[in-house]
């Protein structure tokens, strides 16, 4: 793992220089780069959030280090709702205009402007421009990276990571980390043996690359050998386990294996394990495992409820259409009404407003909402109806295409439950298009078998 932490001259001399001359600010730039490209806390210099601090403290002006401040902040909150993240972003974008900060720093400073303003693509492009002149800016393809995943730009996430590797040498801090990006943008576009080798090269170079990791973990999903995941992910569990920032989303899929071959208990008992009563669990883990659980006929008992106190507090934010549809799931399995009344009012009032995410609610977001808030209430022929012109869509909410494959079931449950003739029909038309892309699924078997459709020779 790089730990070598480089100061002002390193920087400079790999074509990185940084406007500071504070040493210690340089060094922990680098130590919050590097544990958030690896999603672990270095207890040296106190996690992620630590590094931070006393990256702050040694150079508050710091223009890389405000950049990395006002990222943080926008992944959680709007400039529309937050005064003091407006201001600090409207601050940063006014220092931009100075002489004293890089050609460089000041693009990383205008993406950030354009995130700010709900752009996505647009600082996506400002920084794929900065990696055209400076390829080893890892934050760079980092943010752009996570930006992507936001906006379901699959293509994306694999090219720009084949670019940098087309110039970054294997001795240089990090370069094993490119392999495993390479690897999930190769998984999302369906390169799955191309997609394990690129996972199985980081791996090699660094075992504890917890996205190299679930790179795998979504080629074994794809490929239905669930039984070789959870083999993979036990037998490498002291490895990515202590990537903490992240380990929860691959137990995630660890319960999705379980969930397949029908062994609820053993799904259930993950979460509990690794979700309950834990605030920094991802609701997008915790809400999707739990329907699934629900879809499937399991009895979660009070798990909606933990589920829904630990994201209440961000219900009224809206940062990404794909997080929003899971904070209203925890809504509707809890039997919040209220809350699930308010949400459903914020989202059609999002729409009016201007940005990327806006415009996703709604093209697609609005009718996934309504159509669960239907499904909730029990009537599943309007479910259907809200859910399938939309089904080709769902890829615009952002997230990867085993946590989008939660809205295929839905819609395939739905449908099955619909009282309509032609929807029950419809779902065996589902069903057969499952199973023709994953012949090996269990859990499309087990559909197909309450649907009354022939699970197997039919549809070769």
């Amino acid at each position: 793992m790089h730990s070598h932490w480089r100061d002002c001259q390193e920087w400079s001399k790999i074509g990185l220089p940084l406007s500071t001359t504070s040493n210690e600010a340089c060094k922990m730039y680098d130590a919050t780069v590097t544990q958030y490209i690896g999603w672990y806390d270095d207890a040296s210099v106190g996690g992620l959030m630590g590094s931070m601090e006393r990256m702050k403290r040694a150079d508050p002006e710091f223009v890389m280090g405000r950049v990395l401040s006002a990222w943080f902040g926008l992944g959680g909150k709007s400039v529309r709702r937050d005064e003091q993240l407006r201001k600090d972003v409207e601050d940063l974008v006014r220092s931009a205009q100075g002489d004293n900060i890089t050609a460089r720093e000041k693009q990383h400073m205008e993406a950030i402007r354009l995130l700010s303003e709900r752009d996505m693509p647009a600082a996506c492009n400002v920084w794929e421009n900065l990696l055209v002149e400076f390829p080893t800016d890892i934050l760079a393809l980092k943010l752009s990276q996570a930006t992507y995943y936001d906006l379901g730009y699959s293509a994306q996430l694999r090219d720009s990571a084949a670019r940098a590797l087309l110039v970054w040498k294997p001795s240089m801090p990090l370069y094993g980390y490119l392999h495993g990006m390479h690897a999930f943008g190769l998984v999302e576009t369906n390169f799955y043996g191309q997609a394990e080798r690129s996972a199985r090269k980081a791996l090699d170079l660094n075992p504890r690359d917890i996205w190299a990791s679930h790179a795998v973990c979504h080629v074994m999903e794809m490929e239905g050998r669930e039984d070789e995941g959870i083999a993979f992910l036990a037998n490498t569990l002291q490895d990515w386990s202590s990537c903490n920032l992240f380990a929860g989303h691959c137990y995630w899929h660890w319960a999705l294996y379980y969930m397949e071959k029908g062994d609820y208990h053993a799904a259930l008992d993950i979460f509990d394990s690794q979700y309950r009563g834990r605030k920094d669990a991802f609701i997008t883990d915790t809400s999707s495992l739990l329907f699934r659980l629900n879809m499937e006929g399991v009895d979660v008992a009070d798990r909606w409820d933990d589920t829904y106190t630990m994201c209440k507090s961000d219900l009224e934010e809206r940062t990404t259409v794909f997080k929003d549809v899971h904070l209203l799931l925890s809504c509707l399995g809890a039997k919040q009404q209220d809350a699930t009344k308010k949400m459903m009012e914020s989202l059609r009032s999002f729409v009016s407003e201007e940005g990327t995410q806006s415009a996703v609610a709604k093209q697609v977001g609005i009718s996934v909402c309504e159509a669960l808030v239907a499904y909730d209430e029990g009537d599943y022929a309007r479910s259907v109806d809200l859910m399938a012109p939309v089904r080709y869509q769902v890829i615009n909410l952002g997230g990867s295409k085993a946590q989008l494959d939660l809205f295929h079931l839905f819609l395939i449950n739905a449908a099955m439950r619909s009282p309509t003739k032609q929807h029950q029909q419809f779902a065996r038309f589902l069903l057969a298009e499952r199973k023709a892309l994953k012949d090996h699924s269990p859990m499309t078997d087990r559909l197909m078998a309450a649907a009354a459709l022939p699970s197997k020779g039919q549809f070769k």
